[in-house]
């Protein structure tokens, strides 16, 4: 299966996800516009984001970075993030447990 294969889902303004769902996790492809922003969330899910190309800055409790392809942002279950794209990117998340609203 290629990623492109995957039916394409808008599940934010500007935030276009594809979705593969395991038992215990799942992965999420995503095509972000410039510009747009994620606010301020926290959910039971632990997260790692890569950045794959683009730049995106990330608050993470009380710390803001911007990632650039190649970054990692670990976010453990329950802590407070937000993330803005300042270039259109390209990220793949993973969710330990299963997203089950991205299903």
């Amino acid at each position: 299966m290629k990623i492109t294969d995957i039916e394409q889902k808008e599940v934010f303004k500007g935030f276009k996800g594809r979705f593969v769902h395991m038992e215990s996790f799942s992965i999420g492809f995503w095509e972000i516009e410039a510009g747009c922003e994620l606010p301020l969330h926290s959910h039971i899910h632990e997260q790692t984001t890569e950045v794959i190309e683009g730049e995106l800055e990330m608050t993470c409790g009380d710390v803001t970075k911007i990632y650039t392809p190649g970054m990692i942002a670990t976010i453990p279950s329950n802590v407070p993030h937000k993330g803005k794209a300042i270039t259109k990117c390209k990220l793949t998340d993973v969710f330990c447990p299963v997203r089950e609203d991205y299903k």
